[in-house]
């Protein structure tokens, strides 16, 4: 019975693995040389009114919501009064896994280019980052600068 709970074991294994496939590895996904990632419609330093309405700008490659297999493109991630990416407590790692989903990670897998944020009073720090079908950063990395803006 011991041998037969091992191979059934080993055989989930190998389909988990296989249902995940390539695209599950990380940072496979290659991005467009020369691709920039910038906000709009905001500076470094600006002083805004709430809520913030954020533009995304992309230039090199194309957008497409998550989940859609097509070269050249990714969708938008938005980062939120944390670490530039890359920085921070996963450093170099964190391009290497699919982007969280919480208050300071936000996803715009429908292919969104524009969002409006309900930001308290205070300075906030914004930065993008493209992501493949899954959620993953491209390779190298696309990412915009981190920009701080006070909210009034």
């Amino acid at each position: 019975m011991r041998k037969l709970t091992k191979a059934w074991t080993a055989m989930a294994v190998l389909v988990a693995g296989s249902i995940a496939g390539p695209a599950a590895l990380a940072g496979e996904t290659p991005s467009e040389p020369g691709t920039t990632l910038y906000f709009a419609n905001l500076e470094d330093g600006a002083t805004v009114s709430g809520p913030v309405k954020v533009l995304f700008g992309l230039s090199g490659m194309g957008v497409a919501p998550a989940g859609i297999d097509k070269p050249k493109t990714g969708h938008h991630h938005l980062l939120i009064n944390r670490a530039p990416f890359g920085e921070g407590e996963d450093g170099a790692d964190e391009a290497d896994f699919s982007i969280p989903a919480d208050d300071n990670h936000k996803h715009f897998g429908g292919g969104q280019t524009e969002t409006v944020l309900e930001l308290a009073p205070g300075q906030h720090t914004l930065q993008m980052v493209l992501g493949d079908k899954d959620h993953i950063p491209h390779n190298p990395p696309v990412t915009s600068d981190v920009i701080t803006i006070t909210v009034e």
